[in-house]
C-alpha cells in the first residue's frame, strides 16, 4: 500500500505509542507533522494534546475523558489495533472526534493465534515443555485428542471470527456461530456454520474462541452459570478482551475438572503478573500478543494511514 504525497496538510500528530514505522512515513510524506512520542505519560497528554488535530495509539496509551475535554483543536483519535476500550468514546463523540481503528490489521494474526492455542491445548504441547524443563517425561500422560471432527464454537463472527471460521474449516472442524447481529450468510455456506443460540453454542462444542469487544453486555459474558452448562472436556481460547471472562469462576472449574482447559491472551488486570490460573497446568496463558505479528503491525499502521488521509481529504 502507498500513497502519492501531493496533497500536504497542515495537521499535526501525536503518536503516543510504538508503531510500525511505515505509519510515521506515510503522514510525513502526506505533509503532516508528526510528534513521535512511545513513552509519553498520561499527566505529559493532557499537558500537550491541545496543540494536536490527531492523536494516535495502541495498547499502552488510555485516552480518558479528562484528555479529550483538553483536546480542543482533536479531529481523529485513532488506535493501530482492534478494540477501542481504551478510547472514551463517549467523550469523543461530544466533542465530535472521530475515533477510528485497524481490525483490518490483526485479523489474520488473531485468527492464527486461537489455531495454535488450539492445538496446544489439544496435543497438551505447553504441558509437555514445562515438564522436560523440570526433568519430567510425561509420554504417558500426554494423550491428546485431534482437531478433526471437533465442535468449535465462535462467538462473534466479525472479520477474526470469519478468519478463525475458514482457518478452523481447512482442518475438518465443526463450526458453530452465534453472534447479536447477523451472521454472514456467504460465509455461513461457506464453512457449513451451524448457527446457534449462546446456550447451545456452550452446551455443544468442545472449543470456545470469543471474539467480542467489552461493553456492559459482554462483561462476564462467560460466568460460573455459563460454564456450568459446557462440556467437562470442553476449552474456552479467549484472545478479545480480559473482562469478557470471569477468571475467578474459569479458575475454579478448570482447578475442579468441570472444564477441560483454557488458555487466555487477555486479562482483566494486565500485566496478569501473579494470576492465580498460573498454577494450574490445563490453561496457557500469553500476554496479550495476538496482533503482535511483524505483518499484522505492518498492516495495521498502513490501515491508519489510510484511513487518516482519507478522512483528511473528505474521502470517508
Amino acid at each position: 500500500m502507498s500513497f502519492s504525497s501531493d496533497m500536504g496538510f497542515e495537521d499535526s500528530v501525536l503518536i503516543c505509542d510504538e508503531v510500525d514505522p511505515i505509519l510515521n512515513k506515510i503522514l510525513v510524506d502526506n505533509g503532516l507533522k508528526v510528534s513521535y512520542e512511545p513513552e509519553i505519560t498520561k499527566e505529559q497528554i493532557i499537558e500537550k494534546i491541545s496543540n494536536f488535530n490527531i492523536v494516535i495509539v495502541r495498547s499502552r496509551t488510555t485516552i480518558t475523558k479528562e484528555m479529550i475535554e483538553k483536546a480542543d483543536n482533536c479531529k481523529i483519535i485513532a488506535r493501530v489495533g482492534v478494540g477501542l476500550d481504551n478510547v472514551d468514546q463517549d467523550a469523543a463523540k461530544a466533542k465530535d472526534i472521530r475515533v477510528i481503528n485497524a481490525v483490518e490489521g490483526a485479523m489474520n494474526a488473531v485468527a492464527e493465534l486461537v489455531l495454535g492455542l488450539m492445538l496446544s491445548l489439544a496435543r497438551q504441547t505447553a504441558r509437555g515443555d514445562r515438564a522436560i524443563r523440570n526433568e519430567q517425561w510425561l509420554k504417558k500422560e500426554l494423550k491428546g485428542t485431534e482437531l478433526r471432527g471437533k465442535y468449535l464454537g465462535i462467538i462473534g463472527l466479525g472479520n477474526i471470527g470469519k478468519r478463525l471460521g475458514r482457518l478452523a474449516r481447512a482442518l475438518n472442524m465443526n463450526i458453530i456461530g452465534y453472534d447479536v447481529i447477523p451472521i454472514d450468510e456467504e460465509f455461513a455456506k461457506e464453512v457449513g456454520l451451524m448457527k446457534a443460540d449462546l446456550n447451545t453454542l456452550l452446551q455443544s462444542s468442545d472449543y470456545i474462541s470469543i471474539h467480542v469487544p467489552l461493553l456492559d453486555s459482554t462483561y462476564h459474558l462467560l460466568d460460573a452459570e455459563k460454564m456450568s452448562t459446557m462440556k467437562k472436556t470442553a476449552k474456552i481460547i479467549n484472545t478479545s478482551r480480559g473482562g469478557v471472562v470471569d477468571e475467578d469462576a474459569l479458575y475454579n472449574a478448570l482447578k475442579n475438572g468441570t472444564l477441560g482447559g483454557a488458555a487466555l491472551d487477555v486479562f482483566e488486570k494486565e500485566p496478569a503478573i501473579g494470576t492465580k490460573l498460573a498454577e494450574l497446568d490445563n490453561v496457557i496463558l500469553t500476554p496479550h500478543i495476538g496482533a503482535q505479528t511483524k505483518e499484522a503491525q505492518s498492516l495495521a499502521a498502513n490501515v491508519i494511514a489510510e484511513k487518516i488521509i482519507q478522512i483528511l481529504r473528505g474521502v470517508i
